[in-house]
């Protein structure tokens, strides 16, 4: 009995035994997996040869249109106001020597008439004198034969009259000069600002009649960063004149007039650090028809210039430059090389190399993350670069898949 129990129990025993043998010596009979290299393949990038190109730079701005003259017109003499152009208003245009306002005109004939009788008494008095002297002359020859005195000849006498003269007729001069001035001219083309003055009132020398801008040529204010001044030619005022462009919203439509960039102010503002440059444009009321829609004083415009200085530049996408003034290129091994640049000039868009990247390089236009030199990669079209293990294992499949199709064929 105590046998059988034993036995019933000791079975179990001898089989987990044997199974944890029979499990040792295949742990210790298995061979180690086959250990293949990792193949880290070559980073995929996009990149364009780039070639340097002739590149005048716009330097954009933006001002106010003013007029070149304005004017504030002022009555000379004094008077009522008898007469007012209808040009002479708020927003009227005129030509230049147009009659804006007319004072009362009595007054002045007057004086112009008392004037040229004080200028006809005077020369009768001059002619009289002419006469005693001559009479006065042969009277002393025929008493004596000594040359006669200046006093006897009545010389002083006749100088008096010639002066009496010459005041008369400046006297003359002034008053219709001031009979002229009660006709208030046009100085130039323009158009009337503001207006002071009103039929019937009276207006006493040096008031202000009005204000007037001159039509013939408007003005831009352009302030230019000292980064910018390179660009263009204003410090030298050349002659020839950079092309410039103006651009405003008129109505809601964007509107084009072209100028030309004539002088700066000459000094460096101390604040802003900006050197003021100033753009004419002829006709800006279009009047005569210079442009499409006129350009009124007063209007915020933007402005392109158009720089007459041509260098050979690179010119590539702002993206591409790195931080530290870099770009990355491919060479002929298909490995980056990071070339640092020499930036002429940067835009929101655009990045202008002056020199750093040699014709025809291959520069990376994507990203890649963590470059360094030397660094594998492959363009677009490249055949991937595969270990031995790799090709074979190719071989091998394709073999079997070429047996199987011949196999599936019979």
């Amino acid at each position: 009995m105590k046998n059988s129990m034993l036995m019933k129990s000791g079975i179990p025993l001898f089989i987990v035994l044997i199974a944890f043998v029979a499990a040792a010596v295949m742990i210790k009979s298995r061979k180690p997996p086959e250990q293949v290299p990792v193949e880290i393949p070559a980073f995929l990038v996009d990149a364009k040869a780039v070639n340097a190109e002739q590149v005048s730079f716009i330097v954009k701005s933006q001002g106010n249109v003013v007029p070149r003259n304005k004017t504030g017109l002022s009555a000379q003499v004094s008077g009522k106001v008898v007469s007012l152009s209808d040009a002479f208003i708020a927003g009227g245009t005129f030509k230049k020597g147009d009659i804006l306002a007319t004072l009362e005109q009595d007054d002045y004939r007057t004086d112009l008439k008392l004037a040229e009788a004080e200028l006809a008494q005077a020369q009768a008095a001059l002619q009289e004198e002419i006469a005693r002297g001559k009479v006065a002359e042969q009277e002393w020859r025929s008493v004596s034969s000594v040359a006669p005195p200046e006093l006897g000849l009545r010389k002083p006498q006749l100088a008096k009259e010639q002066a009496n003269v010459k005041a008369a007729e400046a006297k003359l001069e002034r008053a219709k000069r001031n009979l002229e001035r009660t006709k208030i001219t046009a100085p130039y083309n323009g158009i009337v600002v503001e207006r002071n003055i009103d039929l019937g009132q009276f207006v006493a020398a040096g008031s202000m009649l009005g204000t007037v801008y001159s039509t013939d040529t408007a003005e831009v204010r352009l302030p230019i960063p000292d980064s910018d001044l390179m660009f263009i030619d204003i410090a030298g005022q050349s002659s020839e004149s950079a092309p410039v462009s103006l651009f405003a919203s008129v109505g809601g439509v964007k509107r084009t007039w072209e100028g030309k960039l004539v002088r700066s102010e000459g000094i460096l503002d101390t604040g802003s650090r900006v050197v003021y440059a100033i753009v004419e444009v002829k006709d800006p009321y279009n009047l005569n028809g210079s442009h499409p829609s006129p350009l009124r004083f007063g209007q915020f415009v933007e402005a392109e210039i158009t720089s007459r200085q041509n260098e050979e530049l690179v010119v590539l996408p702002r993206s591409i430059l790195r931080l530290d003034n870099t770009v990355l290129t491919v060479n002929d091994n298909r490995e980056i090389d990071i070339k640092p640049v020499e930036i002429a000039r940067t835009t929101a868009k655009d990045v202008f190399i002056r020199s750093g990247i040699e014709e025809g390089s291959l520069v990376v236009t994507s990203a890649v993350p963590n470059p360094y030199n030397g660094m594998k990669v492959r363009l677009p079209g490249d055949e991937p670069v595969l270990s031995e293990a790799a090709e074979s294992d190719t071989s091998k499949n394709t073999d079997k898949v070429e047996s199987t199709s011949s196999e599936g064929g019979n």
